[in-house]
């Protein structure tokens, strides 16, 4: 079996380069818990590249504005419709943000306006691995009335041939995901496991 790898989207606009000890404190989650094995370097890959197609599993985010070029658009678009799968995290947790405006209506434009939908909290994504009996975490960011002040109790989808081929999220996992992973010692409750459900989730739908 081929060793998972964490591919993270490099697009043109906005700043795409967030959240930079995530991956690696997700690949330690998934070393701690599953017996997938990992390749631990992240890959970062342009999105109007040809090498998106090798990554079963990739990683969007940002604060500012979402626009494709034609290139990349059409780049996103095969690569979901065949299989792949893309989470798209906002890192402003704010659902009036340009990066969730921007993101949002780059959706629309790729795969047509009403195609990224609510998921419900009872989705499988939610016990591909660990349980999560109330859907979608909150953050601590939410907890703490940092962005839009609210706590988003849903994520948001586009569903391909019945499985999500893009999981969008307003929640801002990445930036909650972002510290040292020896540092996981210290929590009460691991945060993480959420972002194992994902990665077992893209790889076995």
């Amino acid at each position: 079996m081929q060793p998972f790898f964490f591919t993270r989207i490099k697009y043109n606009s906005g700043n795409w380069d967030t959240d930079q000890r995530m991956p690696i404190n997700l690949l330690n989650s998934l070393v701690e818990y599953t017996t997938i094995p990992v390749d631990e370097k992240e890959k970062i890959v342009e999105l109007s590249s040809k090498e998106i197609f090798k990554s079963p599993f990739c990683y969007i985010s940002g604060h500012k504005l979402v626009e494709f070029s034609s290139e990349e658009r059409q780049n996103f678009k095969t690569y979901v419709e065949n299989g792949g799968f893309v989470f798209a995290d906002d890192c402003n947790h704010d659902i009036d943000g340009l990066f969730a405006k921007s993101f949002e209506a780059e959706m629309a434009k790729t795969f047509g306006e009403d195609a990224l939908q609510k998921i419900p909290n009872n989705h499988p994504i939610y016990s591909s691995f660990f349980e999560f009996d109330d859907g979608p975490p909150a953050t601590s960011f939410e907890l703490n009335g940092w962005g839009d002040d609210l706590i988003h109790d849903y994520l948001k989808a586009i569903v391909v041939n019945g499985r999500i081929g893009v999981l969008y999220s307003n929640k801002d996992y990445g930036c909650e995901w972002d510290y040292d992973f020896r540092n996981k010692r210290f929590l009460k409750v691991d945060n993480t496991k959420f972002g194992v459900n994902i990665v077992v989730y893209a790889l076995t739908q």
